[in-house]
């Protein structure tokens, strides 16, 4: 499955439009990586956890993705975007979304 942001794939043709295809993850953030990275937020520095988490869900988001695209008997998706977000009170949550076009490629 070819997987880009881009509208087209160089050196191949769309054959066909299937759809909008999406993939949504929300992970919470627990107590102890929310207090950790508070602390990095004051002495500077990257907080491992969160980046893990982000990962984490951003794979999830990308294999639902590619699942959808599957199903509509896609060879690749195109235009793909990614957001980010954090919900529920206090930002306790951290959102992956990412929806593009399932098409097949000649």
């Amino acid at each position: 499955m070819i997987l880009t942001t881009t509208p087209s794939v160089e050196n191949r043709a769309v054959g066909a439009y299937l759809g909008v295809v999406t993939g949504e993850a929300i992970l919470g953030a627990n107590l102890f990586k929310d207090f950790f990275a508070s602390v990095r937020d004051i002495v500077g520095g990257r907080s491992a956890a969160y980046e893990n988490e982000l990962k984490k869900a951003r794979t999830i988001a990308f294999d639902e993705l590619t699942a959808q695209a599957r199903e509509l008997g896609a060879n690749a998706v195109v235009g793909i975007d990614i957001d980010y977000e954090t919900v529920g009170s206090q930002g306790g949550m951290l959102m992956v979304s990412v929806s593009g076009t399932a098409v097949t490629l000649r």
